[in-house]
């Protein structure tokens, strides 16, 4: 719990209200030297004075009499020609109602619109009034304020109707928040913070009396700064909460006596990295969509499916339990059921969960999560037994998912950019078995082996080299004086990313090459946005003044590094907005489905048609798979269909189909190659394959996956062929030897297609020598793999 008192006092009243996104976080309030007002029961009397039968009838009596407003701080905005924008695309126009004065100088600090009586503010006019017709923006008054704040450069505005206040934030380039006052509880002794809240952000003092630097528009601006410094502390408790989960199944492999991770581990121990992995994004998937609502709010599923139900029953038995936690099991139980009953569906009514299928929650992708051997399939008469992972383990992961500084996170006030940032954090890594006692040190988080160090006549050298970890004055004098590994161990135990030294034997994460050299990166909206918006603006002109859905529908975008997806997830906003606004311009809005809108709605089907991305991790991928997923979830829908788009690979080392078909990664245009009418009938195949891929609807997940693997069916013998030829590349450094390898490797192609069967297992080892050796390479040829788009 918080022990500032100011603090505390931001976190409960930010609880009742439930902000949409964000807005104002507890820390910057605290440093404006914001408080709540000490007289809420006489404000409360005023208040309820001035809205008698429970509405705002005048608007500016209200400010004035609650908020001390002066009568030049309410600006009407008739006139105001610079505070309109204009929407000629809809015969359509932005204006506010008032305008509110910065004061002490020229300019705006906020924008009002008040909007009848009864008016759902989230609600589009077609949602209002069913079959309107008419010119104009259809768009729902939430939107239209956000599209003029951001039009005008004036990020924050009140939008009011006569039940509601609600104060929105919405800066250019970055998320929107809003913070939504309702009059109905601000009328109850219950809801005299939230009352003594809205006195406090929008009363005169806090917008016109205090210095510059601590006004509400400033205060605003300050949170979302202490909103990164969270993504960057959550993204360590993130890695840190993969520590536990190696430690929990290492527990749960013990009590089998090895049988759970044993085969894995020696086949392949990346395997066991990437379940560890998927259990995360799976664990933050949920939380997204229930602090959203995507989830039945049934008690049934909330007592006994929701993460943040088990979090709380966790958290109540750490209370009563704390020395036995990791002695009591049954966590790990209820998430497994959990994330079969997120995959495969079901319920009824209120208890319903559609069937999300999608690999992120497949469970033949992982089988040990369940407790089934490595690589055995579901069976449905053979009984699971579910890992014993103990519950003190699961408790410390979700306390590091759920909780910072000691208060509860919530997932709603994250941008989707700041959840793929933060997850991943968790990319780069190997899982590895210990030899000797060893250490995870700062600032890489390199694990190094304490017996190693020990016997090294240059122990600071060695530390410093492996690990990045420089040791000065008294622990460097204890480092050559130690002569025991737990001397080691003390002496550097203050760059010790924990105290629990990883026994010999132990399993642990190591930072690969790449991580160690590049570390993980923030990618905040705010610098996706301009950079997108920038890509796309020649792009979309060049389609003319009115694009039509279909032109949009058409285009294609591509990310050859995606890491967590955030350029796609932004992409995909904006091209969303523009497929909105084509339907509203041409009148060609589709059915929505009842759980989508029509921004959703747009993305969804931006995300199957037009997004594509690669990445070199196979982690990133489903990574970038989770943040589009996140950003077009549908409560009654599966996931996105994202497998045909997003793919694993090296986006720099491939080859074209002309060179893939002469088997030549120097191949002559002129020349036809003599494979290419394979390569084309294949690509061909598979491209009528991902057509209807791209034009299935929502409803045919099943359909999709079988589509998907036929059209990976159809190009994998090229995909072969292909990366053979680069295989003799890599396999020496010289052209020369290059050149013979090659020969050998097209001789042995021309066996395996005419059915040799030992030329089919020999190609097979070598492209797994290419994948999977010392300098693991994974080939991307791109125009096998998108053939829609290079066949255009």
């Amino acid at each position: 719990m918080a022990t500032d008192p100011a603090l505390r006092l931001h976190i409960n009243w930010l609880g009742y209200v439930q902000p949409i996104g964000l807005v104002v976080s507890p820390p910057a309030l605290v440093n404006a030297q914001c408080a709540l007002p000490i007289d809420l029961a006489a404000r409360q009397a005023t208040f309820l004075s001035l809205t008698p039968d429970g509405r705002i009838g005048d608007l500016a009596a209200l400010l004035g009499a609650l908020l001390d407003w002066q009568a030049t701080d309410l600006v009407p905005a008739e006139g105001l020609d610079a505070l309109e924008v204009v929407l000629p695309d809809y015969r359509d126009m932005l204006r506010p109602t008032f305008a509110v004065p910065k004061g002490d100088e020229d300019g705006w600090q906020m924008l009002v619109v008040r909007v009848p009586a009864d008016t759902d503010l989230d609600a589009t006019p077609e949602d209002a009034t069913p079959g309107r017709a008419g010119n104009g923006w259809r768009a729902s008054p939430q939107a239209r304020i956000e599209r003029l704040l951001r039009e005008k450069e004036i990020p924050v505005g009140l939008l009011v109707n006569d039940t509601r206040l609600r104060l929105v934030y919405a800066p250019r380039g970055e998320s929107s928040g809003h913070l939504t006052f309702r009059l109905s509880e601000m009328r109850t002794v219950a809801g005299r913070p939230i009352l003594g809240a809205l006195c406090m952000l929008l009363g005169a003092e806090r917008l016109f009396q205090v210095p510059p630097n601590k006004r509400l528009p400033n205060v605003l601006k300050e949170s979302r700064k202490y909103q990164n410094e969270v993504s960057t502390r959550l993204a360590e408790q993130v890695l840190g909460a993969l520590d536990e989960l190696v430690r929990g199944f290492e527990l749960a492999d013990a009590d089998r006596g090895g049988d759970l991770l044993r085969h894995a581990i020696t086949d392949d121990p990346q395997h066991v990295y990437g379940g560890l992995i998927t259990v995360l994004l799976r664990l933050v998937f949920l939380l997204y969509a229930e602090e959203r609502a995507l989830t039945p709010g049934d008690a049934v599923y909330t007592r006994h499916y929701s993460v943040s139900g088990l979090f709380d029953k966790l958290r109540a038995d750490a209370g009563r339990f704390p020395d036995t936690m990791d002695q009591r099991f049954g966590a790990w139980a209820q998430l497994v059921s959990l994330f079969r009953l997120v995959h495969d569906g079901g319920g009824d009514g209120t208890l319903y969960l559609p069937a999300r299928r999608g690999t992120l929650f497949d469970p033949e992708r992982y089988p040990f999560l369940e407790g089934r051997p490595y690589r055995q399939a579901t069976s449905e008469v053979a009984p699971i037994h579910v890992p014993r992972v103990p519950d003190g383990v699961l408790w410390r992961v979700l306390e590091k998912l759920l909780m910072l500084d000691a208060e509860r996170l919530s997932y709603r006030a994250l941008d989707v950019e700041q959840i793929g940032s933060v997850y991943e954090a968790m990319m780069g890594f190997e899982l590895r078995r210990a030899f000797a006692p060893s250490l995870a040190l700062k600032p890489k988080r390199v694990v190094v082996s304490l017996r190693r160090v020990l016997d090294a006549k240059d122990r600071a050298r060695v530390l410093s080299e492996e690990a990045g970890c420089e040791l000065t004055g008294k622990a460097a004098e204890a480092l050559k004086a130690a002569r025991t590994v737990e001397q080691i161990a003390a002496a550097i135990d203050k760059k010790a990313v924990d105290k629990r030294i990883i026994p010999e034997g132990g399993l642990y994460l190591q930072p690969g090459e790449e991580r160690r050299r590049s570390g993980s990166h923030y990618t905040p909206r705010s610098l996706t946005e301009p950079i997108v918006r920038t890509t796309l603006r020649p792009v979309l002109e060049g389609l003319g003044p009115r694009p039509t859905p279909t032109q949009l529908l058409n285009l294609k975008v591509c990310d050859p590094a995606m890491g967590s997806g955030a350029f796609l997830v932004e992409a995909c906003r904006q091209l969303g907005d523009a497929l909105v606004e084509s339907w509203s311009v041409h009148r060609e809005t589709p059915p929505i489905p009842a759980d989508e809108d029509p921004v959703l709605h747009a993305r969804r089907l931006v995300a199957q048609r037009c997004l594509y991305g690669v990445d070199k991790n196979p982690f990133a991928v489903n990574l970038a798979k989770l943040s589009l997923w996140l950003v077009t979830l549908a409560k009654d829908h599966a996931f996105t269909f994202l497998d045909h788009a997003l793919k694993h690979g090296d986006s720099l080392v491939g080859l074209t189909k002309r060179q893939i078909g002469r088997f030549d990664w120097q191949a002559d245009d002129a020349e036809l190659p003599p494979l290419l009418a394979w390569i084309e009938g294949a690509t061909g195949a598979a491209r009528g394959h991902r057509a209807e891929i791209q034009a299935a609807s929502d409803d045919e997940d099943s359909q999709q996956r079988a589509r998907w693997r036929d059209a990976e069916d159809a190009v994998e013998p090229a995909r072969v062929v292909g990366d053979l030829c680069i295989a003799a590349f890599f396999s020496a450094d010289k052209d020369k030897a290059r050149e013979e390898r090659r020969r050998e490797y097209r001789e042995l192609v021309g066996r395996w297609r005419a059915g040799d069967a030992q030329a089919q297992v020999d190609a097979a080892m070598i492209r797994d020598g290419l994948r999977r050796g010392e300098r693991p390479v994974v080939p991307f040829h791109w125009e096998v793999e998108f053939p829609e788009v290079f066949d255009r």
